[in-house]
């Protein structure tokens, strides 16, 4: 069996990259500042029950150039919305190393959208009253036997950051021949 392996121009690869799509879990909450970033900046996007994640993307088919179906990436990002999020999901021990057992099957990014949220477990400056060093210890423990980062953010850049994201993992992905 031989495999076929496309070798994109650049206008080929803005062409598929500009038809990325954006998958966002139909029970994520609260991301309305994420869908006005896509809105603001032209981002296609639609909601889908995911397994595990809040974000995912898809390329679209595109028999001109070679994609006979939708390609969806092999990728998660999850978002909690602060440190208290974050924590409360520690807290649960079970249920959220079985969220990590389901997501380290994909590359996986957790994003925190604090800026400050490092700096806050350090300190803990937090409602729980979970210990600052065995917070940090259990989100490392979970980042290197789950194979993911955690990101704080801002908010504000969440959006930006979901998108590129994946539009830099496609791109990657399809300069390789691996899409």
């Amino acid at each position: 069996m031989s495999l076929i392996y496309h070798h994109y121009t650049e206008k080929e690869l803005k062409q598929l990259l500009d038809s990325l799509v954006i998958i966002v879990d139909t029970r994520e909450q609260k991301n309305q500042h994420v869908l006005d970033y896509f809105n603001k900046k032209s981002v296609q996007y639609k909601f889908k029950a995911m397994k595990t994640g809040d974000y995912s993307a898809m390329l679209p088919a595109n028999e001109g150039l070679g994609i006979t179906r939708d390609i969806y990436l092999n990728a998660a990002i999850e978002r909690k919305n602060g440190v208290d999020e974050l924590v409360e999901s520690i807290k649960d021990r079970t249920r959220f190393e079985n969220e990590l057992i389901r997501a380290s099957k994909h590359p996986f990014t957790l994003i925190v959208e604090d800026l400050e949220g490092y700096q806050k477990i350090l300190n803990g400056m937090y409602r729980s009253r979970y210990e600052p060093k065995s917070l940090l210890g259990s989100l490392k423990t979970f980042e290197v036997r789950y194979g993911f980062s955690t990101v704080f953010l801002a908010n504000v850049t969440t959006g930006n950051y979901i998108y590129h994201h994946f539009l830099y993992m496609a791109r990657e992905l399809l300069k390789s021949g691996a899409l």
